[in-house]
């Protein structure tokens, strides 16, 4: 519509082309609508707009100001969904729902309307600052991406964040570079340059594995479901979301993107959209939507037209049956975000130091262990990266392989024909490797054959689910490894957690933190007052949050002489930790504080992720 509505301007004489090319710079530096530059750089009035627009489409006008619409009319279409698209119910007539817009030429939101309310729709022009007004005025006010934080249960917050745009606002706007795609944000980046809806996103199907589409539920057909999904994976893809959760619920259809590690409620959808959409989130992992008793895993390839370059991005997708239907978790892998630079991880120096010692031994286990979503695989991703020479053989078993790693061998683990990690390890050790990446130590097979690896010339790195770095020997042992065979085998043990930074655009000091809360998340008295405390006000980059991008915490144990003693001997993981500390290990809370001091996190941030 911008070069539509420039040209009709021209036509008209109601503008020079001066003034269109000022208005297009306008909108270019502050986004927008070119309607409303025009208006805010006084060229033209809004109603003149309007009633251009009226006489082009053959569209009637309408001036909100004197219009009054019935509450039950209003309760047609949803706020977030008016403010999506900035439209207004303004009455229903059998079948038929008028709506005001400013642009009449939106097809998108049109069709979405018609589905979701059931009724045809018929559009009426309105100015872009009178709808505003009359959202506002009879949905309340509000401004779509500013957070909120309702208080719940035990005193946990649960933040949402303003709903996902229609899938014209995310075509609309400035050119996407290809590099920029590295680094995209809440509200910096606009997909102009992706062509019509249906060639927006299109799914990478093998050769071999064509999908059969007489197999296909009409409901997943829908152009709006189609529209829905490609609107869901972009805008994931646009405030740099980790993960969607698709979530049914009794009276409620929801969706949450997981952004910096916390999750946000982006959009409540229509139960009778619940189906549908799970079908065509099914169909383009490849799953079999008839079966909804079992949990599903399966994988979306989908090919993003930037600039008229071509580029691919993975979902790893899970279905699981729920009492009232099936949760989907898509899981964002995108390559621009996979950090191979260790120094660019968050390590501190001394902890670096060590980690990098402990890879570059000849044999030996070295584990990374913390919670789903902390970065281990980041981290192992790192240090194979940084072996990975034309001398060494690198080989990995990973459920599932999340990125494809030039020269390294990588074997993606199918349970379901008998190849378990177990099984892959014992045919690596007959492939002649230097080094082994294994995804994950499950159970005690596993866990024997890679220290039978590693006590037979191999490096073996691989990781646990554990909640610091001495408890993972407990953990072992518990697994029915021999303690002696423990403390020979591993180099080195590291617990990680990733905590958000604050975001630099918006970021300031504080100087009303007492004393005593210092001390009591363990500075000591000398430290208080010898460094700035800084936080996030919360602005357009960040989206109000006061934080953008994380950076990881470690805790980093290496196994010398002293901790192997204490092992081999069956020493609790207080004591192990006692003496790592002594040897001068730093604890998550300890890596956190200096994080703190370095002014890159809050302390808010630090508590949520470690304890003393």
């Amino acid at each position: 519509m911008p070069v539509k509505l420039g040209e009709l301007l021209l036509k008209e004489n109601m503008v020079t082309p001066q003034q269109l090319q000022e208005a297009l710079n306008h909108q270019k530096m502050n986004g927008g609508k070119l309607g409303k530059a025009f208006v805010s750089l006084g060229y033209v009035r809004d109603e003149e707009i309007t009633s251009l627009l009226s006489r082009q489409y053959g569209v009637p006008s309408i001036n909100l100001t004197h219009f009054e619409v019935d509450p039950t009319v209003i309760k047609t279409i949803p706020a977030e969904t008016a403010r999506k698209y900035q439209v207004l119910p303004l009455s229903r007539s059998g079948a038929t729902l008028t709506i005001a817009m400013a642009d009449p030429t939106n097809v998108f939101a049109m069709d979405d309307i018609k589905f979701m309310t059931g009724y045809n729709v018929e559009p009426v022009v309105a100015s872009e600052s009178a709808l505003e007004e009359a959202i506002d005025k009879y949905y309340g006010s509000s401004r779509a991406l500013t957070l909120k934080q309702d208080a719940g249960g035990g005193g946990s917050r649960q933040p949402a964040l303003g709903s996902a745009p229609s899938l014209k606002e995310v075509v609309d706007g400035p050119a996407l570079t290809f590099d920029d795609m590295a680094s995209v944000g809440l509200n910096e980046v606009d997909l102009d340059s992706i062509g019509d809806d249906e060639a927006e996103v299109e799914n990478v199907k093998d050769a071999d594995d064509e999908i059969d589409l007489n197999a296909l539920s009409k409901s997943s057909e829908a152009a709006p479901v189609i529209k829905l999904s490609n609107v869901l994976l972009i805008d994931a893809l646009k405030r740099g979301a980790s993960d969607i959760h698709i979530e049914p619920y009794e009276k409620e259809f929801r969706v949450r993107f997981r952004i910096d590690g916390i999750l946000y409620n982006v959009m409540a959808l229509p139960m009778k959209l619940r189906d549908p959409l799970t079908s065509r989130i099914k169909i383009m992992a490849k799953l079999d939507i008839a079966e909804k008793r079992l949990p599903q895993d399966g994988r979306i390839k989908i090919r993003l037209k930037v600039e008229d370059r071509s580029r691919e991005m993975d979902f790893r997708v899970s279905s699981l049956p729920t009492l009232w239907g099936e949760k989907i978790v898509l899981r964002l892998l995108d390559k621009t975000k996979l950090m191979l630079d260790m120094t660019k991880l968050g390590f501190e120096p001394e902890s670096l130091s060590r980690f990098k010692r402990a890879i570059e031994k000849p044999y030996g286990i070295v584990l990374v262990t913390g919670p789903t979503g902390s970065g281990k695989t980041n981290t192992l991703y790192s240090a194979i990266a940084a072996l990975n020479k034309p001398d060494t053989n690198i080989m990995t078993a990973e459920d599932p392989v999340e990125f494809n790693l030039p020269g390294i061998n990588q074997v993606q683990i199918r349970e379901a024909v008998g190849l378990n990690f177990a099984a892959a390890l014992r045919s690596f050790l007959r492939q002649d490797p230097n080094t082994i990446l294994v995804g994950e130590i499950r159970d005690y097979e596993t866990a024997e054959i890679a220290v039978k690896a590693a006590l037979t010339g191999h490096l073996v790195l691989s990781t646990l689910h554990t909640n610091d770095a001495p408890s993972t020997i407990s953990r072992l042992v518990n697994m029915g490894i021999e303690p002696f065979l423990v403390g020979t085998a591993c180099n080195l043990i590291q617990a990680q957690r990733l905590i958000r930074r604050i975001c630099a655009q918006c970021k300031y000091e504080v100087t009303d933190v007492p004393t005593k809360a210092m001390m009591e998340i363990g500075f000591t008295p000398d430290q208080v007052g010898t460094f700035k405390l800084f936080k996030g006000k919360g602005c357009g980059t960040c989206n109000g949050t006061g934080y953008k991008g994380r950076v990881g915490l470690y805790e980093v144990m290496e196994i010398t002489e002293g901790i192997r003693d204490l092992i081999m001997v069956g020493a609790t993981a207080v004591e192990i930790k006692r003496k790592a500390l002594e040897e001068g290990m730093l604890t998550l809370r300890m890596s956190g504080l200096e994080k703190i001091k370095a002014g890159i996190t809050t302390i808010e941030e630090v508590l949520r992720e470690t304890v003393l």
